[in-house]
């Protein structure tokens, strides 16, 4: 399955995309959160569409929301692709890297990108993002696929001003608003398959800025929720962003590339769609 949320911002209402089509499924389903993923949700979804066939459909300019609404925690890990690390001068991590994105920086795969007041430094990231089912702590790496609802295309947009020259942790770049656009869709395992080999890219002004392939993360994702449950606990509906490959703008030679208001970000993983984001200045 597909699941999309549509509908204005803090409106969305739930749907699932179906051969190219946008369903509604809000008479049967409140809303993609904790409760739904925590209460086997998606094996209900799956009934409701055997059961309803002829689901009304969404018109197509509908604006997209993200695919899960109100996480507990936006998990990131840095520093998970190699040649990433070498763009940027930092080591090879011995263990992943962990930081947190706020849950406000959560907004649609198309909506715009709010380049932060006093930022001159905003980047770009496109990353694989999963998203948890069932509540996980101290799970063991064999059996952690079981606790993966499905797989999200995230921009884990960055200021690095904000993170790297202002002192203390990496979230004050990571959480202003619009910097975690994530969709178009969730898609759940057995509608994507094996993830270990995507290709995944984005585009800056229509420029090729990043181009690899999930099969160069350091940290797979069944390692990722084993070790991330020994030190917090997951809660279903939480979503965890597994790191961005080189061609990000901090590591552009001769100098570092950045955004500015105008410029359009594109980007897609293998399976999981694509998104595009505008740039905007910041406004009162």
């Amino acid at each position: 399955m597909k699941l999309i949320r549509f509908g204005e911002p803090g409106k969305e209402k739930p749907g699932v995309l179906v051969e190219g089509k946008r369903l509604d499924v809000s008479a049967f389903v409140r809303d993609y959160d904790e409760a739904f993923f925590g209460n086997d949700g998606l094996e209900t979804l799956k009934r409701i569409l055997a059961e309803n066939p002829k689901l009304p459909e969404i018109n197509a300019g509908v604006r997209l929301g993200p695919p899960v609404a109100r996480p507990s925690k936006i998990i990131c890990i840095g520093m998970n692709y190699a040649d990433h690390c070498l763009e940027t001068n930092a080591p090879l991590p011995e263990e992943p890297v962990l930081f947190f994105k706020s849950t406000t920086a959560l907004c649609g795969p198309n909506d715009a990108l709010i380049i932060p007041k006093n930022s001159e430094k905003t980047d770009w990231e496109v990353e694989l993002a999963f998203v948890i089912s069932k509540k996980a702590s101290y799970v063991e790496e064999a059996n952690a696929m079981n606790h993966v609802a499905g797989y999200c295309l995230h921009n884990d947009y960055s200021e690095r001003a904000f993170q790297l020259e202002r002192g203390g942790q990496w979230a004050k770049g990571k959480g202003c608003d619009t910097f975690a656009p994530l969709g178009p869709f969730l898609a759940t395992p057995d509608e994507i398959g094996p993830v270990d080999n995507l290709n995944m890219w984005l585009t800056v002004n229509g420029k090729i800025c990043q181009n690899s392939n999930t099969s160069n993360l350091i940290f797979k994702i069944p390692f990722l929720v084993h070790y991330l449950s020994q030190f917090m606990t997951l809660l279903p509906g939480d979503v965890i962003s597994t790191g961005t490959p080189p061609g990000v703008g901090l590591g552009m030679k001769p100098e570092p590339v950045y955004l500015k208001a105008g410029d359009v970000v594109e980007l897609g993983i293998e399976g999981l769609g694509s998104s595009r984001q505008v740039a905007i200045a910041y406004t009162p």
